[in-house]
């Protein structure tokens, strides 16, 4: 079977998802064109070679609507004879468009390909999209009226996995300081594509630095903050639920865009290209929709049995921040080393821009393999429904 590997991988810096924020002028499809150009200039590649380009985006609506994929395509300046298509696997979105591009490299449907995501929440704003429609009912009646947002879903997991609001918010501190120490740092510097964009005053600036960062966070202050969803027909339903979840220990709404350039081995090596890591394994899975977000344990499972390792045999996992309990339960069933658990910071400070977030995420850990020389990434994403994408790349 032909490999499928990663030449390159690219993100925008995060900018807040509300007017205001730092992308939100920007239409999302030439924010994400902004991003396929730049992928394929860093490496001279001629993007007529590109077979397809698959992106991830869950509002389709609005600015994201009509295939936002095929429009940055030819917003980047791309041939009209390259094609591409949306995708929706909610938070798993640009994941799941990682995981068809190299299985098409994989079984001889492709060559070069590209895979990304884009959301623009401030333009779009979440939800936008099941406005005016119930897309839930035909299930409801299967869970007994028991579907919940997944704010609900994020504090059902704190109360039965016992992870009171002291452990969330010291770990979402940590997160904040990890992300302000590699931005100091320089480590995401090769991830990040600058991006120009005109301020609120109207002056010409360039967007380097991920806006949702904040260095000061502490335990302290985020204990200060109210919880967010609360709801006393969701306390009377479950009543272990007792409100811990705020915007502190949550990801917040952002805007952003990401891709990553694949080929098969054979082709990267006609281009003179040095590919950076190979897709080793991946895996998906179905969970509980009531708590929706427990699908990464399953995705885990199936995955480190797919590709015969541990999880001492991983040198980094991504394990996306949607809420601070997603991790601390993944890290809990897995007795995962903490120090290798989203090292570089994760979305509760780096943001989390639905459909872009799993070629984030990727950006981030090949970067973090590049950096300690390690063998094996993981990365694996909760997803809206009781779903989760979960992969293994392998540096080369």
């Amino acid at each position: 079977m032909t490999n499928a590997v990663i030449v390159d991988v690219v993100r925008t810096a995060s900018g807040r998802g509300k007017p205001g924020g730092a992308l939100s002028g920007i239409h999302p499809a030439d924010l994400l064109g902004r991003v396929l150009r730049a992928l394929v200039d860093r490496h001279a590649v001629d993007p007529e070679l590109v077979d397809d380009v698959i992106v991830g985006c869950v509002s389709q609506v609005g600015d994201q609507s009509a295939n936002v994929a095929r429009s940055a395509v030819l917003a980047a300046g791309f041939p009209e004879t390259v094609p591409a298509t949306t995708i929706d696997r909610q938070c798993g979105s640009s994941q799941q468009a990682l995981h068809f591009a190299a299985q098409g490299i994989m079984a001889g449907a492709y060559d070069v390909v590209i895979a990304g995501g884009v959301e623009s929440m401030s333009r779009v704003p979440m939800g936008a999209s099941t406005q005016g429609g119930a897309p839930f009912a035909p299930v409801s009646a299967r869970y007994d009226g028991r579907l919940v947002p997944q704010g609900i879903a994020a504090e059902l997991l704190a109360a039965r996995w016992r992870l009171d609001r002291q452990a969330l918010d010291e770990y979402s501190a940590e997160s904040h300081r990890r992300a302000a120490a590699c931005a100091a740092g320089g480590a995401y510097d090769d991830e990040i594509v600058p991006i120009e964009v005109t301020t609120a005053s109207g002056e010409r600036t360039t967007h380097t630095r991920d806006e949702t960062i904040r260095p000061d966070t502490t335990p302290e202050t985020l204990g200060g903050l109210r919880a967010s969803f609360v709801d006393p027909d969701a306390k009377r339903r479950f009543p272990e639920i007792d409100w811990r979840i705020t915007p502190g220990n949550s990801s917040p709404l952002t805007d952003g865009a990401s891709a990553a350039l694949l080929m098969s081995e054979e082709r990267a090596r006609r281009l003179g290209l040095t590919p950076r890591a190979r897709l080793h394994a991946f895996a998906v899975a179905g969970s509980d929709p009531v708590l929706m977000l427990t699908g990464i344990i399953p995705a885990t499972r199936k995955i480190l049995d797919r590709a015969r390792l541990r999880i001492a045999d991983i040198d980094a996992y991504e394990v996306n921040e949607a809420f601070a309990p997603v991790p601390l339960l993944w890290q809990a069933e897995f007795d995962a080393d903490p120090a290798r658990l989203n090292p570089h910071g994760g979305a509760i400070a780096l943001g989390h821009p639905l459909g872009a977030s799993g070629t984030r995420l990727l950006a981030t850990l090949v970067n973090r393999l590049d950096g300690t020389r390690g063998r094996y990434g993981l990365q694996v994403m909760c997803e809206g429904g009781g779903m989760a994408n979960a992969t293994i790349i392998e540096r080369l």
